[in-house]
């Protein structure tokens, strides 16, 4: 593809050489790039990618697109400047992939939790409805029935782009996708065509990226601002920083609530811990789910597959068929009568959620709660994790998470600070999270519930660097055979 081509829809401010050189691939790391590359010179949060403009070029890079120009310019090479490399780059992706978001239906969703769950329901509910669908989520990405795993929640532009494009040659119809906080700040979806945005909620979480609560949520509310007119603007309306998003969004306009009117309604009718009687829009369905922030999962599901045009009588009995997302109050029962809850609430409204959910349907057993902090993230939120552990549990073990590059007893220490005086002989400290999870399994008895939280899904725990294998569901599995 000419890069003329390529830079279709950005404003560029100068370019220095022939634009219609031809363009075998792109890159932003410098280390990727091949003979006939186009170069993208972007500002990362480490790493500034103009730095490495010559090693790109001495890699076989033959055009360069900057926010600055180098002094030095390498004859044969085309040079591009524009306000804005990040953003540009987005741009860049979907051209040189022929921009597949715009040949399928593509609905994002954001906040600080639900994001996994109600994008996987969606995925999964329309490929029951007889479509053709992919996914880019927390837990993993899909083309059809192609699982990709997935490093993080969102995508850079280039991987984002190339996974679409193999989604439409698959012949996808529908793309559902997590948009986080972060892809947003860091232009990871600049050039991708959205039809459809989704709030789930917004709490503590992320302020050692953000600094600021303010700008957390204006990150958020900066993917609806960006919506086109077409599109439709979703927002949970119990969420008293719901009404923000649409604060100037040009998509058409929507709410969902459980507690007030909206336009779409919904309501837990039954509670049990095996599912839910759950009320949307006035009529009954059953499903496979705990707790009220799974209702306000399934009804954004609801609300947004209406709103993709499907009728409330093929969706009911479709989401009666739909099953918990992997480490999302995922249940395991023991022979002895013991249940352990593995869920991957990892900030403080999440845990309490979760709890509040288990406090209401425990019956008469007893509550342990194995709990930790992941490392280089934010510590602000450590202690009221504790505080929140404490406030519904009987026995709580503080342990490790991925500490990744902190020293583990002092994560837990910070999470020790928010702990009650008076809840202080119901907390133990054990660093070891596969000896935390034996602990608790042990002190557990007939009727008793066993929340091991945090980490869900991760097949892994990282420490100084290194990923090593370990799944909260098998050290549960173990304890039980044993």
């Amino acid at each position: 593809m000419k890069l003329r081509e390529l830079l279709e829809g950005i404003p560029c401010e100068a370019i220095q050489g022939d634009a219609d050189v031809e363009i075998t691939g792109i890159h932003f790391d410098s280390r990727a790039v091949s003979a006939g590359y186009l170069f993208v010179a972007r500002r990362g949060v480490h790493v500034d990618g103009h730095a490495f403009i010559e090693r790109a070029i001495a890699a076989g890079a033959v055009a360069v697109l900057a926010e600055e120009l180098p002094a030095a310019r390498y004859p044969g090479v085309v040079y591009v400047r524009c306000a804005g490399s990040a953003a540009a780059l987005g741009i860049v992706a979907a051209n040189f992939y022929g921009n597949p978001s715009r040949a399928m239906t593509v609905v994002g969703v954001t906040g600080t939790n639900g994001k996994t769950t109600t994008a996987t329901l969606l995925y999964e509910l329309v490929r029951r409805l007889g479509h053709s669908a992919g996914l880019l989520s927390t837990v993993c990405n899909y083309i059809g029935d192609e699982r990709v795993d997935t490093a993080c929640t969102t995508p850079d532009a280039l991987e984002i782009n190339a996974l679409m494009r193999k989604m439409v040659d698959a012949g996808c119809r529908y793309c559902f996708m997590e948009v986080s906080s972060h892809a947003v700040d860091q232009e990871r979806i600049s050039g991708l065509a959205f039809d459809g945005a989704i709030f789930s909620n917004i709490t503590h979480d992320h302020l050692d990226y953000h600094k600021t609560f303010k700008a957390y949520i204006e990150a958020k509310k900066a993917f609806f601002d960006r919506l086109p007119k077409e599109a439709f603007a979703l927002t949970n309306a119990d969420d008293k920083n719901g009404a923000v998003m649409l604060q100037n969004t040009s998509a058409r306009r929507y709410t969902y609530a459980c507690k007030r009117v909206a336009d779409f309604t919904g309501k837990s009718v039954e509670r049990h811990l095996d599912g839910t009687l759950l009320s949307l829009d006035g009529r009954e369905v059953w499903v496979k789910f705990t707790g009220d922030f799974n209702a306000y999962n399934l009804l954004a599901v609801y609300a947004a597959a209406r709103l993709l045009g499907f009728s409330a009588e093929e969706l009911l009995p479709a989401m009666s068929l739909l099953v918990p997302v992997s480490g999302r109050f995922e249940t395991l029962l023991s022979r002895d009568g013991v249940m352990a809850i593995v869920d991957y609430a990892h900030t403080p409204d999440a845990l309490e959620n979760v709890l509040s959910t288990i406090e209401r349907l425990k019956g008469a057993g007893s509550v342990i709660t194995v709990v930790g902090a992941g490392g280089d993230r934010d510590r602000t939120k450590r202690p009221a994790m504790a505080a929140a552990a404490c406030r519904y549990s009987d026995r709580v073990i503080l342990t490790s998470d991925n500490p990744r590059s902190e020293v583990p007893e002092r994560i837990i220490e910070e999470m020790y600070a928010g702990v009650p005086d008076e809840a202080r002989e119901r907390v133990v400290k054990i660093t070891d999270r596969q000896e935390a999870i034996r602990a608790a399994l042990r002190l557990a008895r007939r009727g008793d519930l066993v929340l091991v939280a945090g980490k869900g899904h991760e097949n892994y725990q990282e420490i100084k660097g290194v990923k090593y294998p370990f799944d909260d569901k098998e050290v549960i599995n173990n304890v039980f055979k044993s």
